[in-house]
C-alpha cells in the first residue's frame, strides 16, 4: 500500500466497521502511519483476525447499539487514555434494488439505524474524550450516493446525505466551543469492495447484464476511466486527521474521479 505519510505518530484512532473492506484499508494505512489504532466491527471473528495481523486492538461492536458506545469510549479511555481520531465508517448498503415504491420501512429503518443513528452516537460518545485530549479529528465516510439521486436504493442515499448534514453541524459546535475538534465528510466513488460486488450482484438478478458489464458500465462513467482504490480514500483519512488540516473543517472531500462532476 502506498500512502501519504503526515504527522500522525503515536496519535489514538477508532475506526468502525474496520475488520474488511474500507474500513481495514483505512485501519491499515493508520498503522503504517504509527497511529495507535482501535478497530470495532459487528464480526467478531474476523475484527479480532485482522486486529491480531494488524497488532491493534479489536473491540466487539454494534454501532446502533448506545450501550455498546459506552463501553468502547471506556474501554479505550482506560487503555489508552487519549482519542484524538475518530472514523465513522461502519455502514451498510441495504436491498440495492429497492426503489420509492418497493422500498420497505424495514430496510429503511435498518439502514439509518447503522448508517445514521451509528454515526450520531459516535460523534456523540467520542466528542468529551477527543476534547479531554487536546482534540482531533471526526471523520464521517459518507459517498457520492449523498449527492446524487439513488432511485435505485434511495434509502441508503437518503442515510449518507444526512451523514453529510450531521458532519456539517457536528463541525460547527466544535468549532464554536473550543473543543478543537475537526469534523468532514468524505464521499467515495465507486470502489471494488464486497460492498459494490453485492451491489452489482443485486442488479444482475434484476437484469440480464453479466457482472462483468455492469461494472464496465460503472467504470465508463468515472472521466478518469479507472475505479477508486481503496488507498485513495484512506490517504485523505490520513490527511484529514492530520495536523496537516488543521484548519479544515466541516467540508465535503469527494474523491470519485470526477463522476459527480
Amino acid at each position: 500500500m502506498t500512502i501519504y505519510s503526515p504527522s500522525l505518530k503515536n496519535k489514538v484512532a477508532l475506526v468502525t466497521g474496520g475488520a474488511s473492506g474500507l474500513g481495514l484499508g483505512i485501519s491499515q494505512a493508520l498503522v503504517l502511519s504509527g497511529v495507535q489504532v482501535i478497530i470495532t466491527d459487528i464480526d467478531k471473528s474476523l475484527g479480532e483476525a485482522e486486529a491480531a495481523a494488524l497488532g491493534c486492538r479489536f473491540i466487539h461492536q454494534d454501532v446502533s447499539d448506545e450501550n455498546a458506545w459506552n463501553h468502547v469510549i471506556k474501554a479505550i479511555q482506560e487503555q489508552y487514555k487519549e482519542l484524538h481520531i475518530l472514523v465513522n465508517n461502519a455502514g451498510i448498503e441495504g436491498n440495492p434494488v429497492s426503489t420509492p415504491e418497493t422500498a420497505t420501512l424495514a430496510d429503511w429503518q435498518l439502514i439509518h439505524r447503522i448508517n445514521v443513528e451509528g454515526v450520531f452516537l459516535g460523534c456523540r460518545s467520542a466528542i468529551p474524550l477527543i476534547r479531554a485530549s487536546g482534540g482531533g479529528s471526526i471523520i464521517n465516510i459518507s459517498s457520492i450516493g449523498s449527492l446524487e439521486p439513488t432511485p435505485n436504493n434511495m434509502a441508503y442515499g437518503a442515510s449518507k446525505a444526512a451523514v453529510r448534514h450531521m458532519t456539517k453541524s457536528v463541525a460547527m459546535h466544535c468549532a464554536t466551543d473550543g473543543s478543537k475538534i475537526r469534523c468532514n465528510s468524505i464521499h467515495p466513488g465507486v470502489i471494488k469492495t464486497a460492498m459494490i460486488n453485492r451491489l452489482t450482484a443485486g442488479r444482475i438478478d434484476k437484469s440480464t447484464t453479466s457482472s462483468a458489464a455492469l461494472l464496465a458500465e460503472y467504470q465508463a462513467e468515472i472521466p478518469q476511466g479507472e475505479f477508486q482504490e481503496i488507498e485513495d480514500i484512506a490517504n485523505a483519512v490520513l490527511f484529514l486527521a492530520s495536523d496537516e488540516a488543521h484548519h479544515i473543517t466541516g467540508v465535503k472531500l469527494v474523491v470519485d474521479g470526477g463522476l459527480t462532476m
